[in-house]
């Protein structure tokens, strides 16, 4: 059996092989729950020569090259570790024909630099071997990591920076010979590089070689048993706690669901690291350098002095070219709300708290998000991106809080008790290098953002400030979510994949929710919630108005609205609820003399929540609200949505008919499509809502275009008679049209102004009225 890799070895890519290993690599991955996603334009991929990877995992190795080649189709080389080449001659003849060379190849370096100069990229993993506990840093703030083979901490490897310089040396020693047209030396070097011509050879010669230092990012880390782990134990009986370790950490990022973030620094080009005396020493022995291997011998095989100095030169510029790329590699991490968690924890334990209320830490945490939020130079995680996955957390009502908290407890660092959390003093021990990941995973997600001095800060403060926030300070941060969540939305529905419907949408006007205030300081608040297919604009006018007349005035926007209609088909009636629900809490902060103004749909969610809250308005403005359709199609709805859900589901079709085009009255505002699933929400939401029509208190006031086109005006006169309210009005406005509240038709605007006066003034209300007439209530009939 070999023990080393053969000497006489080629490392040549294989297009075929490297072809079908990427059609594999295609197949596990939709196949694995690991969700691999990168994050790089195409020109830095396209410009970066030699790409750097920090190294948690055993398998994380062998994608980076892959996912270059699915983006820009370019081959790579790879450093491997010379185990994968010993002992299996199957094994190393393929890792050689899809480029990985061992680490202690003799020739290592000069044969990624052919493959460079032919264009070809380069994946290299400078530390060295697994990171496990992350710790980067030492105690003085300088980059280290902990070697197996010493057992203690090292500087990092510096042998992408030598060959980096190499390359760099030898591209101007190519140029230099180009403009001396030494033709020989030229195509000498073409053909010892299997390069086709001189051209080609200066052409990348003149290419500036660029270092791309990129971070690795696993969310989150389970430390529970999975079936890769048990399976490997039945199979043998005698592995290694070692093994056992990177079984289990591993087998739950391949087999669980787990983000794998690979996020592509900023490019370092190696030449800046040369000064003028550096170059004008590299153009000195440019004359005496007859190969590629000779640039790599210099600091053992030097003829010259000259060469002598340049050796040295190299190795000084080596450490500071290494430590440029490896600060880029570890700033680049992508921050999740594990390490913000994490951060808070050791922070409050180095400070020998080891007791926080849930409602302090749960507090603690949001703040710390939303001030993250704030620093561009970081990179986050879509978890403290989209609102829609952080905004529980005050509550602590948050699966990936959950998460978290449920691995500490395993690994017994702390105790959850009914009102506190307790953490154990295992949390500051040191832990063995191959057991970390399992006994302290806690410490593993600090150790992993140490790099960002910010996290640190922004934790310290966070803690501080939850104990001291004000109410409408997390007001503010709560409405700052409700225009992040529609900014995320937008983003999401604007890929090429929705362009089908997105291309024939003609909505235009600012779509985003908004927060009016008056400039004096106002005690009247209130919420204006738009129709189905519309947005916030379809009552900014309104609230205009209303911020004038010196009330505070906030749009919601309902989920699924202002974005496309391929969003609004995601979502349910609920969905949208909870966007109104989310609204009243913000302006709650503010004042507790809120009224709803509701169009259409939106007045049907007013209604909603005044009956469930039957003390929390001063009133209700319902305008259009549909309980009948004029359009007897709608009896329909939920068949055609049952037939769509189940073609969804049996096929990849998305269903019968899961559009509808219509021609709005304000396409300037609303979708043109309507999904079939909007109509059948809604169709739920009217039967919520008329069921509980006699829990609603407050004032209200319905109000009905009398030939109304899409909502039967019928619909005015059910709403009215149910109200539980003794104090309610009825009005129908001359309109043919179904807007009657965007366009004011009838003086809409006026009146529903002039009742929200009233209803501020609660000896102003009247009785049971319909149009201005006294009509007595249903209980006055019986």
């Amino acid at each position: 059996m070999n023990t080393q890799p053969s000497t006489t070895q080629t490392y040549e890519i294989n297009p075929s092989t490297y072809d079908w290993s990427v059609r594999i690599f295609r197949t596990l991955k939709k196949l694995l729950s690991v969700h691999v996603k990168l994050y790089a334009e195409k020109n830095i991929i396209d410009n970066g020569e030699i790409f750097l990877f920090n190294h948690f995992a055993r398998f994380e190795t062998f994608i980076p090259q892959y996912l270059i080649y699915e983006e820009t189709g370019h081959y790579c080389f790879s450093v491997a570790h010379r185990e994968f080449f010993s002992g299996d001659e199957i094994l190393a003849n393929y890792l050689a024909s899809v480029g990985a060379v061992p680490h202690d190849h003799k020739d290592l370096l000069p044969i990624l630099t052919r493959e460079v100069l032919k264009g070809r990229k380069i994946i290299i993993f400078p530390e060295g071997g697994m990171v496990k506990d992350r710790q980067v840093l030492d105690n003085r703030g300088n980059y280290s990591i902990f070697s197996r083979t010493l057992l203690t901490r090292r500087k990092h490897h510096t042998g992408a920076a030598v060959l980096a310089l190499g390359i760099d040396a030898f591209k101007k020693i190519v140029a230099q010979a180009y403009e001396k047209r030494e033709t020989k030396r030229l195509q000498d070097w073409s053909t010892e590089l299997g390069i086709i011509n001189i051209g080609s050879l200066l052409e990348s010669a003149l290419r500036p070689t660029v270092i791309i230092p990129a971070n690795i990012t696993f969310y989150p880390i389970r430390i529970k048993d999975n079936l890769l782990k048990k399976g490997a134990e039945l199979l043998h009986s005698g592995i290694t706690r070692r093994h056992s370790e990177e079984l289990l950490i591993e087998g739950n990022i391949l087999l669980k669901n787990t983000d794998m973030d690979i996020r592509f620094g900023s490019p370092i080009i190696a030449d800046q690291v040369w000064n003028w005396p550096d170059r004008q020493l590299i153009k000195h022995v440019a004359s005496t350098v007859s190969s590629v291997n000779q640039v790599f011998e210099l600091h053992t095989n030097s003829a010259t002095i000259g060469e002598t100095l340049l050796a040295g030169r190299m190795t000084q510029k080596a450490g500071i070219l290494r430590d440029q790329y490896m600060e880029c590699m570890y700033q680049t991490v992508t921050v999740n709300l594990s390490h913000l968690a994490s951060a808070l924890i050791i922070a409050l334990a180095r400070n020998g708290q080891f007791e926080v209320s849930h409602a302090h830490f749960h507090l603690a945490l949001y703040l710390a998000v939303k001030a993250l939020q704030n620093i561009r130079s970081i990179h986050m995680h879509r978890g403290i991106i989209n609102p829609d996955a952080y905004r529980d957390l005050p509550q602590g009502d948050n699966e990936g809080l959950r998460q978290f908290l449920s691995t500490a407890e395993t690994s017994g660092l702390l105790e959850l008790l009914e009102n506190h959390y307790h953490f154990l003093p295992k949390i500051l021990e040191t832990q063995d290098f191959d057991t970390v990941r399992l006994q302290n995973p806690v410490v593993v997600y600090f150790n992993e953002t140490a790099p960002l001095p910010q996290i640190g800060e922004i934790c310290e403060s966070s803690l501080d400030q939850a104990i001291r926030v004000d109410p409408t300070e997390l007001a503010e941060l709560e409405f700052d979510d409700e225009i992040r969540s529609w900014k995320w939305d937008k983003d999401y529905f604007s890929k090429p994949c929705f362009d089908d419907i997105n291309r024939l949408e003609t909505a235009i006007e600012d779509p985003c929710p908004f927060f009016l205030r008056p400039e004096k300081q106002s005690s009247s608040g209130v919420l204006l919630i738009h129709g189905l297919l519309a947005s916030p604009a379809e009552v900014r006018s309104l609230g205009e108005r209303l911020k004038e007349q010196g009330h505070m005035v906030m749009g919601v926007r309902l989920k699924g609205h202002g974005t496309s209609p391929r969003d609004l088909r995601e979502r349910q009636w609920e969905d949208w609820y909870k966007s109104l629900q989310r609204a009243h809490s913000i302006l709650r902060r503010y004042t507790e003399s809120i009224h709803m103004v509701g169009f259409s749909t939106g007045g049907a969610l007013a209604l909603r929540l005044a009956a469930e809250q039957p003390e929390s308005f001063t009133g209700v403005s319902a305008i259009s609200v549909p309980i009948r359709f004029q359009d007897p199609t709608m009896m329909f709805i939920p068949l055609v949505h049952g037939t769509n859900t189940l073609v969804r589901w049996m096929s990849s079709y998305e269903g019968i008919k899961p559009f509808l085009l219509q021609s709005p009255e304000h396409p300037d505002v609303n979708y043109r499509h309507i999904p079939v699933r909007a109509l059948y929400e809604l169709r739920r939401l009217i039967i919520e809502t008329e069921d509980c029509l006699c829990n609603v208190q407050c004032p209200v006031i319905v109000i009905q275009g009398d030939k109304d086109p899409v909502v039967d005006p019928k619909s005015a006169e059910i709403i009215f008679d149910q109200l539980g309210s003794s104090s309610k009005e009825l009005l129908m406005i001359e309109s043919e049209r179904h807007g009657i509240l965007m366009e004011n038709t009838g003086q809409t605007q006026e009146k529903v102004s002039a009742f929200i006066q009233q209803c501020a003034n609660p000896s102003q209300h009247g009785r049971t009225t319909q149009n201005g007439v006294n009509r007595p209530t249903m209980a006055e009939k019986l």
